[in-house]
């Protein structure tokens, strides 16, 4: 179930196709949601990676709305852009029940995973000494993908 707090879409077609003009509007929203007014996790204020800057955009931005294993290799991906509204919903109604968020470590650092279960959709931040970092955002509509979720989740609720 999707709860009515989380955004429409950001669609290309609403663009009538035109890329640039999608990518600055997607830009504008990742401005509006993360830099122009500050998110707040976990009473800590959450930031933002800079650099590297690519083509007049944050290094955050572009992972979120690319995908691919080697950080330079990285593609945009529709279906990430389409979603640049829902991280800082999904943040913002983190104490929601339909919320799933539980904490974990990557290579040695904390993450904090923030699962939209019935939007397939998930937030990753990652816990520093004094703030939180927005790290990724991503789509989860494979099975296996949600299924490590749901074991990952279960294992954080019986620690």
């Amino acid at each position: 179930m999707i709860p009515l707090w989380l955004p429409a879409l950001v669609r290309l077609v609403d663009f009538d196709g035109d890329w640039d003009c999608y990518l600055e509007a997607t830009y504008e929203v990742y401005r509006r949601d993360f830099v122009l007014s500050r998110a707040v996790f976990g009473g800590e204020r959450l930031a933002l990676k800079r650099h590297p800057v690519a083509h007049g955009k944050d290094a955050t931005f572009w992972h979120i709305v690319s995908s691919g294993s080697v950080e330079d290799d990285r593609l945009p991906d529709l279906r990430r852009f389409e979603r640049i509204c829902w991280p800082r919903a999904i943040i913002d109604n983190a104490s929601d029940p339909a919320v799933l968020v539980w904490e974990n470590v990557r290579r040695s650092d904390r993450r904090v995973c923030l699962w939209l279960p019935g939007a397939d959709y998930l937030v990753v931040l990652a816990k520093r000494s004094t703030y939180t970092l927005l790290w990724t955002a991503y789509p989860t509509d494979r099975e296996h993908t949600r299924s490590r979720l749901r074991k990952e989740y279960e294992g954080a609720q019986k620690s």
